[in-house]
């Protein structure tokens, strides 16, 4: 069945329709050329101007009783105007319920004492209003028309929220459902585990909720949360937009006048450091065909430290933006779609981060190129014209980023927050621009690490391990799960029970599905399930008789996107939209032959397959699974698992992609899995059996091939 579904799932990636729409426009005129009366040097690079003046908005400020710090930009061009709130606290060391203050956020957008979340959301949505609540604050906008009433549902939020435990459940199918999504997301995976490698779990920026934790959240910690930390005195709330100072104070003190401050634990943490060794870390995805790279390490770095914009400078030619890593990686030798840096700063600790995307034959050689790099800007003067370039291009992203009011905002609060010089940003700019390509050297000596990193790959170990060992100074690769859990592989893994083989595995198999002469008086058989895809359910049918002849087709309703049909050897595949019709290539009509058997594990043999019993694999819920490859000549290997204690066939593993079966059930005695999850690189799909049918006597007509 894995085979047939891979096809299914091919087809339908294939096949599906785009629709693209070009707009035609009018040839232009030719105009008359006209004379140029100097002639430009191409060959001469433009001297770089002096660094420009950029005039950073005023802000006026004011502080309540209550402790309140409130800041309002005035912005008069549109009727609308935004607000900001952000609570200043230590983070907090959620253990063994990581989550529960994100969740604490989010359940505060879901009812007061006089307003449920169907009126919440409905006054907010009459007003032409946004409304968001995290762990860390509320950010709203409206028109200005409407700016009491809003701040009124807000202060209503901020001093009188009810949680709910119906609500709060509601939350917890949302979460858990974007953590079984994250489990086949390579990048999600690698935040979790760069996390725990930098921070550590005994820090709370190490944590991150798992199905474990998320299923422990109280209400009750969630309400602790709620009346610990959402205080005036902690709190700084930013107002942008169409409003005076004279309009914004007595409505903040008739609405938030009344919020009642209140004492804030404060929290100490060991302040993680960077490797003493650089370390190679491998997190298994066996059937990936890429890796995700991380070179990462915990750095010393506060906003607003004398060295802050010196680390911008240095980490943009790095790899900020289009420069060094980008161009090395992408440019110079097409490994990738992009290769970025990153070194952020933060009131704790910090973090360095360097990572790509690339094909798994050339990782090695990415992790080489990435740390060559790192060495560069260590060791090597940045030439003038680079150092102007990406001077300029922060230049020009800082000045932009000035367009928005919101901008002049944050700066209020930040210098605030973190007790900045009052000319902070003024001065940025002047600062920037004084920089050189010493000083970028120093600083690159100073936070540039390459021998104290990390090295996080998510990939296929089998293929990548050994070619990683090298980069190790310890001469190891150590090996983390999906949670961000260290485990020995070789302990993974144990041996079979003496005596037991891969026949008698497979074999086992087949008796708990129905047994081999129930099986074989299974003459045809029809399939059909579903799945929902980019917001549409699509729908796959899919016809065997034995023992040689398939026809299976994806559609939505009434509409077919593609089909094939297998009939003795000879294959075809044909698109009803297009009305575009082809021969199966050699490699398909292969992978055809093994899907057109209804129950494939029966005829291995038949097919010149070899099967080996690896082991025994136990998983983190202490199932045990016996797990076979399954050899089908040159190098195409497939690794299946088997449950050992019901012997149903649980996953199947191959080059191209990874499928679960799940809830199986018995259609006229024999089990069928009824769930299947179908993952293809970074795309998973869920599919539903609504209907098996067997020995409904398929016509041979049916699978004729034309």
């Amino acid at each position: 069945m894995k085979n047939r579904i891979i096809s299914i799932i091919a087809a339908l990636i294939i096949t599906i329709p785009l629709a693209a729409q070009v707009k035609k426009g009018k040839t232009p005129k030719t105009t008359a050329p006209v004379a140029v009366k100097e002639v430009l040097d191409r060959s001469i690079r433009p001297q770089a101007g002096p660094a420009p003046v950029i005039k950073i908005g005023d802000y006026q400020s004011f502080e309540l009783p209550n402790g309140l710090k409130v800041f309002v930009v005035e912005n008069h061009k549109i009727p609308r105007l935004s607000y900001s709130l952000v609570l200043d606290n230590d983070p907090v060391f959620e253990g063994d319920m990581a989550g529960y203050t994100d969740f604490a956020g989010q359940l505060m957008r879901t009812g007061t004492a006089t307003r449920n979340k169907d009126q919440i959301d409905e006054q907010v949505d009459i007003l032409g209003a946004t409304l968001t609540t995290s762990a860390g604050g509320m950010s709203a906008n409206c028109l200005t028309r409407h700016n009491e009433s809003l701040l009124a549902i807000m202060s209503d939020l901020l001093l009188n929220s009810t949680f709910k435990a119906e609500e709060m459940e509601k939350i917890r199918t949302q979460t858990l459902s974007a953590l079984e999504a994250d489990k086949n997301d390579p990048k999600a995976i690698s935040d979790r585990v760069n996390s725990v490698l930098v921070y550590g779990v005994n820090h709370p920026y190490g944590l991150s909720a798992s199905e474990e934790s998320v299923k422990k959240i109280t209400l009750e910690k969630c309400n602790e949360y709620y009346k610990t930390f959402f205080k005036p005195n902690i709190a700084y709330l930013a107002i942008v937009g169409d409003i005076t100072l004279e309009q914004a104070k007595p409505l903040v003190e008739k609405y938030l006048g009344g919020w009642q401050r209140g004492d804030v634990p404060n929290a100490k943490y060991m302040t993680p450091k960077a490797p003493a060794k650089t370390t190679v870390v491998m997190v298994d995805r066996p059937s990936a065909v890429q890796s995700t790279i991380n070179v990462t390490y915990a750095v010393d770095l506060k906003p607003g430290s004398p060295d802050e914009i010196k680390v911008k400078l240095t980490n943009s030619i790095l790899g900020g933006g289009t420069f060094r890593l980008f161009n090395n990686l992408r440019e110079k030798h097409g490994w990738t779609y992009g290769a970025y840096s990153s070194i952020q700063p933060d009131k704790l600790v910090g973090k360095f981060t360097a990572s790509a995307e690339v094909r798994n034959p050339v990782t090695d050689s990415s992790f080489t190129e990435i740390l060559a790099e790192m060495n560069r800007i260590r060791t090597e003067p940045v030439p003038d014209d680079e150092l102007n370039m990406v001077r300029n291009f922060m230049m020009g992203n800082f000045g932009r980023s000035l367009e928005n009011p919101s901008t002049v905002a944050n700066f209020a609060i930040n210098t605030a927050r973190y007790n900045l010089p009052k000319d902070y940003y003024s001065t940025y700019l002047t600062k920037l621009s004084a920089l050189t390509s010493a000083d970028v050297q120093l600083t690159a000596q100073k936070y540039i690490r390459p021998d104290n990193a990390y090295l996080l790959t998510v990939g296929k170990a089998e293929d990548l391990a050994p070619k990683l060992k090298k980069f190790a100074k310890s001469g190891e690769v150590l090996y983390y799960d999906i949670d961000g859990k260290q485990y020995d592989p070789s302990k993974k893994l144990k041996p079979a029970p003496v005596g037991v083989t891969a026949e008698q595995v497979i074999n086992n198999y087949v008796i708990a599905i129905g047994g081999s002469k129930v099986l074989k008086k299974v003459k045809d058989a029809t399939v059909k399930a579903s799945a929902s895809m980019q917001g549409q359910t699509i729908t796959f049918d899919t016809y065997m008789k034995a023992p040689d002849k398939m026809f299976f087709q994806v559609g939505s309703g009434a509409m077919v996107f593609a089909k094939q049909i297998f009939n003795a050897g000879k294959g075809v595949s044909t698109s009803p939209m297009s009305g575009e019709s082809k021969p199966l290539a050699a490699d398909e009509l292969i992978m055809m032959k093994e899907g057109a058997l209804i129950f494939p594990e029966m005829y291995y043999s038949t097919l010149g397959y070899t099967t080996e019993l690896l082991g025994v694999e136990e998983q983190k819920d202490q199932k045990q699974f016996y797990k076979i490859q399954v050899n089908k000549g040159g190098d195409k290997k497939d690794t299946d698992y088997y449950d050992v204690q019901t012997g149903l066939k649980v996953r199947s593993e191959s080059k191209d992609a990874l499928t679960e079966y799940s809830d199986y059930k018995a259609v006229d005695g024999v089990l069928f899995p009824f769930t299947l999850k179908q993952t293809m690189g970074p795309q998973t799909f869920n599919l539903t059996v609504t209907e098996v049918s067997l020995n409904t006597k398929l016509k041979d007509e049916f699978f004729e091939v034309k």
